[in-house]
């Protein structure tokens, strides 16, 4: 799952919130993507200029601990 971090105030968030994606969709070339405020109490729809203008990645959770994991067993 990837963690996204609000650059600048948006849409009535501060700056610094994060979000999750949730999902993702295209459709005639045109993405749109869904994100979910951490706590997972508020979502929002964002388009690819949206995301790439307003939002930075934070990690790739589910990589990250896919990575430790196999950090761990050649030990």
């Amino acid at each position: 799952m990837k963690l996204y971090t609000l650059k600048r105030q948006f849409r009535g968030y501060k700056k610094g919130t994060q979000f999750y994606l949730i999902a993702e969709s295209e459709f005639i070339g045109v993405k749109e993507f869904v994100l979910r405020t951490k706590d997972l109490k508020n979502s929002i729809s964002v388009n690819e200029s949206e995301l790439i203008k307003n939002f930075f990645n934070k990690r790739n959770l589910f990589n990250d601990k896919l990575y430790s994991y196999s950090l761990r067993d050649k030990r």
